[in-house]
C-alpha cells in the first residue's frame, strides 16, 4: 500500500493503523474459512468490525476499493508459496471467492453508512428548519448549520407554501433547487413547506423554479439575507407574507413578502408597518410638502392626473414630474393600482400613527 497508494503515505498514523488492522483481519478470516469452508465469513463484523466507523468518513468508497485490491493482489502473488502442493489452483480459486464475499462486504458496510448518515442529515436539516420557522437564535445553529456545509452559505432567502399533498416534497425540492446549482434545506412544518435557498447569485431565478414543486396557493419569498444567521428574518417575513397573500387574489407566484408590506400591515405585523413608514411615508415627507401632497391627490382623484392638476392649481406635467420623483423615492406609482394601494394604506396608516401620538 505505501508503494503503490501515495495518498496512503499521507494519512494520519492512526487511520494507517485501522487500515492494518482492517487488512489483517481479513487475511484471518480467509485463513479461518479455507480451514473451515462450510461456515462463511461474516465480513461486516469479523473484518471491517476491527477499525471504528470514523474510518468510514475518513476514507472515501475509491480508495477503500484501492486498499482491498493492493491487498488481494498481494494474496494471489503469494498463493503459490503458501499453497499445499497440488493445492494452489484451489487456493487461487478460493482467494477470488473471498474477494467477491470481500466487495459485497464493502458495499453493505459503505450503504448502511450512507443510509444512517442521510436519516441524521434529515433529523438535523429538521431541526434547523424548525429552529428558523420558531425565530430561535441558539447556540445550537451555526454548529447544526455548518454540519450540513453551510456554514459560510450567502446569500440565503426562505420560501414557504402549502405543501403538497400527493408526493413527498423533498426530493422534488432538491432535484430542482441543484439543477440550478444552489444548496438547499426543505422542512414541511403541519401543512406548510419550508425552503432555505443559499450559495446562488441569482436566488430570485430559483426561487422560481423550486416554487412549481409546492402544493396549491401562494408561495412566499422572504428577502434575501446575507447568511443562515439572518435567515430567520427571511423567514418571519416570508411566513407573515403567506398569512396575508389570500387577502390579494392576484398575487403572482412566487410572490416577494415585500411586495405584501401592505397586507401584512393590515394583518397586523408590526414589521411590515414600520417598513412602510421607513421607505414610504418618511421619504415622501423627506421630499417636500409638494410630493407628499400631489401623491395624495392623485389617490384622492383615483389616478386622474389633470383632475389632480386643477386641484393642486398646477400644470399636469408638474404633476407627473412630482409622481416620478414619488415612484423613485418608494418604488411605488401611484397611478399603478397595486401602487397606489400600497401607497394609501402606508400613507393611512402613518396618519392613524400620527393621531394616536395626539392623543397620547
Amino acid at each position: 500500500m505505501d508503494e503503490q497508494l501515495p495518498w496512503f503515505r499521507a494519512m494520519p498514523a492512526d487511520q494507517r493503523s485501522w487500515i492494518m488492522l482492517v487488512a489483517q483481519a481479513g487475511i484471518a478470516s480467509l485463513v479461518e474459512w479455507c480451514r473451515n469452508p462450510s461456515h462463511p465469513p461474516r465480513l461486516t463484523g469479523e473484518v471491517f468490525g476491527a477499525a471504528p466507523r470514523e474510518l468510514v468518513r475518513a476514507v472515501p468508497l475509491r480508495q477503500t476499493v484501492d486498499l482491498i485490491k493492493v491487498t488481494l493482489d498481494v494474496l494471489e502473488d503469494h498463493v503459490g508459496s503458501v499453497a499445499e502442493p497440488g493445492d494452489a489452483e484451489t487456493l487461487h480459486l478460493s482467494v477470488l471467492q473471498f474477494s467477491r464475499e470481500v466487495a459485497f462486504a464493502t458495499a453493505h458496510v459503505y450503504a448502511s453508512f450512507a443510509e444512517n448518515r442521510g436519516a441524521w442529515d434529515a433529523r438535523l436539516e429538521a431541526l434547523v428548519v424548525d429552529a428558523l420557522v420558531r425565530g430561535e437564535q441558539s447556540e445550537e445553529l451555526p454548529g447544526r448549520a455548518a454540519a450540513l456545509g453551510w456554514a459560510t452559505m450567502s446569500p440565503v432567502v426562505v420560501l414557504v407554501g402549502a405543501a403538497p399533498t400527493s408526493v413527498d416534497p423533498h426530493s422534488a425540492v432538491r432535484r430542482a433547487a441543484r439543477s440550478l446549482r444552489s444548496e438547499v434545506l426543505v422542512g414541511v412544518h403541519a401543512e406548510q413547506l419550508v425552503v432555505v435557498l443559499g450559495g446562488n447569485d441569482d436566488l430570485t431565478a430559483v426561487a422560481e423554479r423550486v416554487s412549481d414543486e409546492f402544493g396549491p396557493g401562494p408561495v412566499v419569498v422572504g428577502p434575501v439575507v446575507d447568511g443562515l444567521a439572518r435567515a430567520g428574518e427571511s423567514a418571519v417575513a416570508a411566513l407573515a407574507g403567506l398569512r396575508a397573500a389570500r387577502a390579494w387574489t392576484g398575487a403572482p407566484r412566487p410572490v416577494a413578502a415585500d411586495a405584501l408590506l401592505a397586507e401584512r400591515a393590515i394583518d397586523g405585523d408590526s414589521t411590515a408597518r414600520a417598513a412602510l413608514n421607513e421607505r414610504v411615508t418618511l421619504p415622501l415627507r423627506t421630499a417636500g410638502g409638494e410630493v407628499l401632497e400631489t401623491v395624495r391627490a392623485v389617490l384622492a382623484s383615483g389616478g386622474n392626473l389633470e383632475a389632480t392638476a386643477r386641484a393642486l392649481f398646477v400644470h399636469p406635467n408638474t404633476v407627473r414630474y412630482r409622481l416620478r420623483r414619488a415612484a423613485d423615492l418608494t418604488g411605488l406609482s401611484a397611478t399603478d393600482a397595486r401602487g397606489a394601494w400600497t401607497l394609501q394604506i402606508a400613507l393611512t396608516l402613518a396618519q392613524l400613527d400620527a393621531d394616536r401620538s395626539l392623543w397620547h
